[in-house]
C-alpha cells in the first residue's frame, strides 16, 4: 500500500522531526483509509473502478515523482510536481502510468522544453538520468567505457546538416593512444557514412563498441576527405586521469605553472595536490589553469583546487548553497557553507594542501568549460584577479545529487546503503537540486562567464597542449610577461563546437555535490 510505503519514510527513515513536518503535507492526500468510498464504492466493495495500474507496476515513476517532488530545484514551478496536484491514489497512479517510458516521464517533470539541441531557452538544461545507478556512479568517478578519443563535433560552415569532427586530445593508456591519430586531426565519416545532424549520435555515441573514422585534411578554409581510416575500440572501465599536462615553464626567468585539467574527479584529488606540490617545489610564481575542455564534476574537488591556487584560508567562504524551499530549512548553516581547505580529506584531514598562494591567475576557458570549472572561477573572483582567456563559458551554475530508489535515505545515493536500494529499480536521477553562490553572493552566470581576452581555438593551428607556442597558452604567457609576442593570434578556422565527446557521456557537464546529506535533527 502507498500509505505504508510513505508512512515508513515519515516514521523511521529520516528520524527527523523537521523532515517529518516537511514530508507529511506532501503525501497527506495519499493516506486514505480502506473504508473510504471516494471512488463511489462501499466497505464491501471499496473500489468498483480500480486504477488501470498499481503502484508496484509503476514503481520507477513513483520513485521519480517522489524524489523530484522533494529535491528538484524548480519543484514549485512544475505543475505536475505540485504537492496538491492529485486528490487521491487513483489519480496519482493513473498519472504515473500514463507515461510508460521512465526516461520520458522524468523529462516530463523537469522544467525544460527539450532534451536535445534547441534547449538553450530552457530553465533546466542539465538534469539527466541513467537506467543503472552503478554505471552513473562509476562515471562520476571517472570510470567509463571509452576508446580514449576526445573530440568536438562541428557543422560545415556552408551546410546546415553536414558535420565533421576534430580531435581535441587523446587519453593516455587508451585504445586511441595506440592508433595513428592525434590532436588536430579531422574526420568526416564513421563506418563509411558522412556525419550529419541526423546520424552522428548513433554513429559516434551509440551502443557500438568500435567504429572506423574516415579522415580528412584542412586546406585553407576547406575540409577535404582523404583515404586514411582509423578504427577505434571502446574499453570497459577506462579510467582517465583528469590531469593531462602538469609542468612548470621557464619563461625568461619567470616560473609559470601550467595545468591542463579536464574533469573534477575526487578519486584524483591526491594526484592534483601532488601536481601543485611540484609547482611549489619548482618555484612557480604564476599559474595558467587550462580548463578549455573541462565540463565539470565534483564540487569538493573544485574547492580543493581553489585552495591550491589561493591558499589554505579556512576562514574564507568558498561557496554557499541554495536549495528549494523544502530542503533549505532542513539543512544546517554548517552544511550549506563550504570554506577553503587546508587538507584534501574530509574536515581538512588528510595530506596538507599544497598551495601557490596566488593573487592572480590566468584561466583558459571556452564554451566547453562548465559547472565546476565555472565554479572555481566564480568562487575565486572575490579574492584574486582572474584573467580569462578564450570564450564565454557554458553557463551552468546549478549542482546536482544522485537520487536512487532508497526512500529511507531521502532518495540520496550513498555507497554504504546500496543494499537498501530497491533491487527491482536500478534507475538513478541526476537532477539539479541547488545553486552555488560565491562569497559576494553572486551566482547569476547562466549566460556564461565572459572572457577578459577573447580568443578562439583555430582548427588549422590547434597546437600541442602545454607547448609555449600553443595559441591560447602563448596568449596567456604574453599577458604574464607583458612582452609583445612574435606569434600571430589570427584565427583561420575557428572551432565552433556543436557538441563534444565530453558532453555526450553519462557524466555530461554535471556539477555534483559529493558530501553526505545531513538533515537537521
Amino acid at each position: 500500500m502507498f500509505f505504508n510505503l510513505y508512512g515508513m519514510i515519515i516514521d523511521s527513515s529520516y528520524q527527523n522531526l523537521a523532515m517529518k513536518k516537511l514530508l507529511f503535507p506532501l503525501f497527506a492526500f495519499l493516506l486514505i483509509a480502506c473504508s473510504s468510498d471516494d471512488n463511489g464504492g462501499s466497505i464491501e466493495n471499496p473500489n468498483p473502478n480500480p486504477p488501470t495500474a498499481t503502484l508496484e507496476e509503476v514503481q520507477v515513476q513513483n520513485f521519480m515523482w517522489g524524489a523530484m517532488n522533494l529535491w528538484y530545484f524548480w519543484q514549485a514551478d512544475v505543475d505536475d510536481l505540485a504537492d496538491d496536484r492529485f486528490s487521491n491514489n487513483q489519480e496519482y497512479t493513473e498519472f504515473l502510468a500514463a507515461t510508460e517510458n521512465p526516461r520520458d516521464f522524468y523529462y516530463q517533470i523537469c522544467n525544460r522544453h527539450s532534451v536535445i539541441f534547441g534547449e538553450e531557452n530552457s530553465i533546466d538544461r542539465f538534469s539527466f538520468l541513467g537506467d543503472d545507478y552503478r554505471e552513473l556512479v562509476n562515471n562520476l568517478s571517472g570510470v567509463s567505457k571509452s576508446n580514449g578519443l576526445e573530440f568536438g563535433v562541428q557543422l560545415f560552415s556552408d551546410d546546415d546538416n553536414l558535420l565533421f569532427g576534430y580531435v581535441q586530445y587523446i587519453v593516455p593508456n587508451s585504445d586511441a593512444s595506440t592508433k595513428d591519430i592525434k590532436r588536430g586531426d579531422i574526420f568526416t565519416r564513421v563506418d563509411g557514412q558522412q556525419l550529419t545532424l541526423g546520424n552522428y549520435r548513433n554513429l559516434l555515441f551509440g551502443s557500438n563498441n568500435s567504429y572506423t573514422l574516415g579522415m580528412a585534411d584542412i586546406n585553407g578554409t576547406e575540409i577535404d576527405d582523404n583515404d586514411k581510416e582509423v578504427t577505434l575500440t571502446k574499453i570497459e572501465n577506462q579510467v582517465e586521469d583528469p590531469i593531462l599536462v602538469a609542468k612548470t615553464l621557464d619563461v625568461n626567468g619567470t616560473k609559470v605553472a601550467y595545468l591542463m585539467y579536464n574533469r573534477f574527479l575526487r578519486s584524483f584529488d591526491e594526484q592534483l595536490n601532488n601536481a601543485f606540490g611540484q609547482f611549489v617545489a619548482d618555484g612557480a610564481t604564476e599559474l595558467v589553469l587550462d580548463m578549455r575542455y573541462n565540463p565539470g564534476g565534483s564540487v569538493n574537488t573544485s574547492r580543493l583546487l581553489a585552495s591550491m591556487i589561493y591558499g589554505a584560508n579556512t576562514d574564507d567562504l568558498y561557496i554557499r548553497q541554495r536549495y528549494n524551499n523544502k530542503i533549505q530549512p532542513q539543512l544546517s548553516e554548517e552544511f550549506l557553507e563550504d570554506y577553503f581547505a587546508s587538507g584534501i580529506g574530509d574536515n581538512n584531514s588528510g595530506a596538507a594542501i599544497n598551495t601557490l598562494n596566488l593573487s592572480k591567475i590566468y584561466v583558459i576557458a571556452t564554451h566547453g568549460s562548465a559547472s565546476a570549472s565555472e565554479l572555481v572561477m566564480n568562487s575565486l573572483a572575490p579574492y584574486i584577479d582572474i584573467i580569462h582567456i578564450g570564450e564565454t563559458t557554458r553557463g551552468k551554475n546549478e549542482f546536482s545529487i544522485t537520487l536512487v530508489d532508497d526512500p529511507g535515505n531521502a532518495f540520496a545515493y550513498s555507497r554504504n546503503r546500496e543494499d537498501e536500494i530497491n533491487p527491482e529499480n536500478s534507475w538513478a536521477l541526476q537532477p539539479l537540486v541547488g545553486r552555488n553562490e560565491n562569497a559576494d553572493g553572486f551566482f547569476d552566470y547562466t549566460a556564461g562567464l565572459a572572457p577578459t581576452i577573447f580568443l578562439e581555438e583555430d582548427l588549422a593551428n590547434l597546437g600541442e597542449l602545454g607547448d609555449e607556442n600553443e595559441p591560447l597558452l602563448a596568449r596567456a604567457i604574453q599577458e604574464i610577461t607583458g612582452a609583445a609576442s612574435k606569434q600571430s593570434f589570427s584565427v583561420q578556422m575557428p572551432a565552433k563546437t556543436l557538441t563534444s565527446s565530453r558532453i555526450e557521456t553519462p557524466l555530461r557537464d554535471n556539477m555534483y555535490l559529493d558530501k553526505p546529506i545531513r538533515l537537521n535533527k
